[in-house]
């Protein structure tokens, strides 16, 4: 189905660049919905993915509530805040920085490791099974390619 169809356009675009501009809003917002359906049964927000993911790309050294910051796809979001939610709930530890007595340290836990684990077999799952597959691996990686060209960040 069309972008158009999709969300019954009745007059035509008055670009192609504001048909691209839609259409990955709207892209977006369809695989955040489908995202967020993936993790429910967790008991996570994407933020809270987004930070563990994080976290486990950095383990076993810490990062700062900044530097998390930095690696967040959501900028807007709260990182202070989604840390205190994932210490509550075991997947993080914090303690103090040598360096900076200002900052704290941030670490996945082991609680936070397993639960990534059984999301990535839920991930594959979605992935095999959802729209995802409309796409080769090649077409993906262009696609991949075409967006970061989009942002200007292409290598």
């Amino acid at each position: 189905m069309s972008i158009e169809k999709d969300i019954k356009q009745q007059k035509p675009f008055k670009s192609s660049y504001q048909k691209l501009v839609v259409n990955i809003m709207y892209t977006a917002n369809w695989m955040n919905s489908d995202q967020q359906s993936l993790l429910k049964p967790f008991d996570l927000s994407a933020q809270q993915y987004n930070v563990l993911r994080i976290l486990r790309g950095q383990y076993p050294n810490p990062i700062t509530v900044n530097g998390i910051i930095e690696r967040m796809l959501d900028k807007m979001s709260n990182a202070s805040r989604l840390v205190d939610k994932l210490l509550l709930k075991g997947f993080v530890s914090r303690c103090d920085n040598v360096d900076d007595r200002r900052a704290c340290d941030i670490r996945i836990t082991e609680s936070g490791t397993e639960i990534l684990m059984q999301i990535d077999k839920v991930q594959s799952e979605w992935e095999k099974g959802n729209s995802m597959n409309h796409l080769t691996e090649e077409e993906a990686e262009v696609l991949s390619r075409l967006l970061d060209k989009l942002r200007g960040s292409e290598d």
